[in-house]
């Protein structure tokens, strides 16, 4: 079964989610708090695929349930619920882990569109479909295990959530060549993705923070002005 967190202290708009999730398959657990979130989220140890958290709760917020659940799994996939004016929030979000956002209000097919996207990575990335023993990705110091989906550096293991492992898979098929954040967004989000290509930038700032001994200058995740960003080993 196909299981959904939804995280809104709003009624309305939980069961306007819910309605929608259920018409699509999925099964969903409602929290009305960012407290009855995590409660929901241990009691089922962790047996979550994909989180919906709105942003703005009382008591503990949206942005603290999302940097605690990507603590305890770099598997599940995390969707924010955010305001139009809630830009900074947005960003924030995607640096403490969160694979994507909506912005209230939109649309059933809108969001329905996001859910099943993230779905679909946390699903792939689980599958452990069976492949050659050797089917790795090699730059330099790094390895990335296609079949494990892991990430080595030196032989250190670096966590990755499933968006970050496509992008550097993306990355480390297309060595020294620049990717556009237009090439990126279809690649990771998908063509019929609706928002805008900003989610490149943040992601990209999250993997820079993993990957670069100093993220402030990197020497792997370079920067193409006016174009977006290349790989060197």
């Amino acid at each position: 079964m196909k299981r959904v967190l939804i995280a809104e202290d709003e009624a309305s708009i939980r069961e306007f989610v819910v309605i929608n999730l259920e018409r699509a398959g999925y099964e969903v657990v409602q929290a009305g708090s960012g407290e009855e979130a995590l409660s929901e989220f241990e009691s089922l140890d962790g047996d979550i695929d994909v989180a919906i958290l709105d942003i703005m709760m009382p008591g503990i917020s949206g942005l603290e349930v999302c940097k605690t659940l990507r603590a305890k799994s770099s598997n599940i996939g995390i969707i924010m619920l955010t305001a139009k004016t809630q830009e900074m929030d947005k960003v924030t979000g995607l640096l403490m882990g969160a694979d994507d956002y909506v912005t209230k209000p939109f649309s059933p097919s809108e969001f329905m569109a996001r859910v099943d996207a993230v779905y679909r990575r946390v699903a792939m990335g689980s599958s452990n479909v069976k492949k050659d023993s050797e089917n790795t990705l090699v730059s330099g110091d790094f390895v990335l295990n296609l079949r494990n989906r892991t990430l080595t550096k030196k032989k250190t293991a670096i966590e990755l959530t499933q968006v970050e492992f496509q992008i550097m898979e993306y990355f480390l098929s297309n060595q020294g060549a620049a990717l556009s954040r237009s090439d990126i967004l279809k690649r990771v989000w998908g063509s019929d993705y609706y928002g805008d290509d900003k989610i490149v930038d943040v992601n990209i700032r999250r993997l820079r923070m993993k990957v670069e001994d100093d993220p402030s200058v990197p020497g792997h995740l370079i920067t193409v002005w006016g174009v977006g960003y290349k790989w060197l080993s």
